[in-house]
C-alpha cells in the first residue's frame, strides 16, 4: 500500500486526484491511502506533530498561503528525502524552480487521467526497485546494510590509525566505513552514483546544486569535484534528471 498526501487548497481539485487513484487502484490491483490537506501549512504540521510520512507528496503549487514549491522545500530541509512529489499547475515557468527539491514529476491543469495513472504506477514500480537495491557495507558498527536511495556520499577519510576510512553519509546518519572508493563505484555503477573525485562518490538524485567546482548535496553538505571532471559530473546530473521525469 502507498500513502499519498494530496495537498490543494481547492477541494474540488483534491476530490479530482483522489478520485483518480481510486480508478488506477481499481484497474491495477495497487491499494492507495489518501490524505488531503488544504495549505502546505497544513502538511508540514502533520509532519512536525509526528504524522505518519507518506510515499508521495501531490502538490498544487498554486495555493494561498504557501505554495507547493515552498511546502516543498520545508518538508525537504526536514530531512524529509525519501518522499517524492508531483507537482500540478496551471504554468509551465514553474518547472525549473521544482527541480529545486528534486521533484518526481510535473504535471499541467488539467491533468490528463491517463497520463497521471502513467506516471503514479512509474513511481510505483521505483518503490519496489528501490526496495531491492541494497548494498552491505563494512563499518565500525559491524556490517549495514543500506538502501541506495539513502545513500548520499561516501568519502574516504583521513585516518593515521584506521586503513581505507571511509566516511557514509545516508539520509539519517553518518557512518564510519572500511574499504576503497573505487571498489564502491565499481559495485555502485551504472545506476545513480558517480565517482566525482578521486576520494568521493555521490549519489546523484542527492545531487541538490552546483557551486563552481563543488556540489551541494540534499543535506546541504559540500563535496569537491576533481578538476578534470567538471564537465561529466554536470553532465551526468543533467541526464539523470531527464530520465527522472520522462
Amino acid at each position: 500500500m502507498y500513502r499519498i498526501a494530496i495537498c490543494d487548497d481547492e477541494q474540488p481539485r483534491r476530490d479530482d486526484v483522489r478520485r483518480m487513484l481510486l480508478d488506477l487502484s481499481v484497474k491495477s490491483g495497487i491499494d492507495f491511502a489518501t490524505e488531503q490537506f488544504a495549505s502546505g501549512e497544513a502538511l508540514v504540521s502533520h509532519y512536525s506533530n509526528g504524522g505518519e510520512p507518506f510515499h508521495i507528496w501531490v502538490l498544487d503549487i498554486e495555493m494561498d498561503g504557501l505554495t507547493g514549491i515552498e511546502t516543498a522545500r520545508k518538508l525537504r530541509e526536514m530531512k524529509r528525502l525519501s518522499e517524492q512529489i508531483i507537482f500540478l499547475t496551471s504554468y509551465a515557468e514553474y518547472m525549473l524552480e521544482s527541480f529545486d527539491v528534486m521533484t518526481f514529476q510535473y504535471l499541467l491543469k488539467p491533468v490528463d487521467p491517463e497520463v497521471f495513472a502513467e506516471k503514479m504506477l512509474k513511481l510505483c514500480r521505483y518503490f519496489e526497485e528501490k526496495e531491492q537495491e541494497i548494498i552491505i557495507v563494512k563499518s565500525a558498527e559491524g556490517e549495514l546494510v543500506l538502501h541506495h536511495d539513502d545513500i548520499i556520499a561516501i568519502e574516504a577519510a583521513n585516518s593515521l590509525t584506521v586503513k581505507h576510512k571511509l566516511k557514509i553519509t545516508t539520509t539519517r546518519d553518518v557512518h564510519d566505513g572500511r574499504g576503497l572508493i573505487s571498489s564502491y563505484a565499481d559495485a555502485l555503477k551504472g545506476g545513480r552514483f558517480l565517482q566525482i573525485h578521486r576520494s568521493v562518490l555521490v549519489n546523484l538524485a542527492h545531487v541538490h546544486k552546483f557551486a563552481g567546482n563543488r556540489v551541494v548535496m540534499s543535506n546541504g553538505m559540500e563535496l569537491p569535484i576533481g578538476r578534470s571532471k567538471l564537465k561529466e559530473v554536470k553532465d551526468a546530473c543533467t541526464r539523470f534528471m531527464v530520465m527522472r521525469i520522462e
